[in-house]
């Protein structure tokens, strides 16, 4: 049974970083895909950054790219979300997301992931 906890999340200022991680257990190898989603109230879902599984391919949310980074570690099963240069509108909770995958496309739809984790809140003040 695969299973993913988050950790990182925090309130910080605008300007400020943050790094999130998630790790996932339940996987026999490495052929699966991570993403970050987010949620902020009152709005629905979206799209941060995906990583493929041999960490080679990413994808990117328009809106964070040039700020975030996604990475993982395969000997720890852990994906990261390094979160620069936040702003408000950054905030939400944030979720780990992970889909079986040979492929190197990445997807960004979120009905294409089938385990989640359970969020991380993120706040970003002004």
């Amino acid at each position: 049974q695969v299973q993913l906890g988050e950790s990182g999340g925090g309130l910080v200022q605008a300007g400020g970083s943050l790094k999130l991680s998630c790790a996932a257990s339940g996987y026999t190898d490495s052929y699966y895909h991570m993403a970050w989603f987010r949620q902020a109230p009152g709005k629905e879902r979206e799209f941060v950054a995906a990583i493929s599984g041999s960490g080679v391919y990413t994808s990117y949310a328009d809106s964070v790219k040039g700020r975030f980074t996604i990475s993982r570690d395969n000997a720890k099963n852990t994906v990261y979300l390094q979160m620069n240069s936040l702003k408000p509108e950054d905030t939400g909770v944030y979720y780990c997301a992970t889909r079986q995958s040979y492929s190197r496309q990445i997807e960004v739809a979120s009905y294409k992931y089938t385990h989640w984790g359970q969020g991380t809140q993120v706040t970003v003040s002004s």
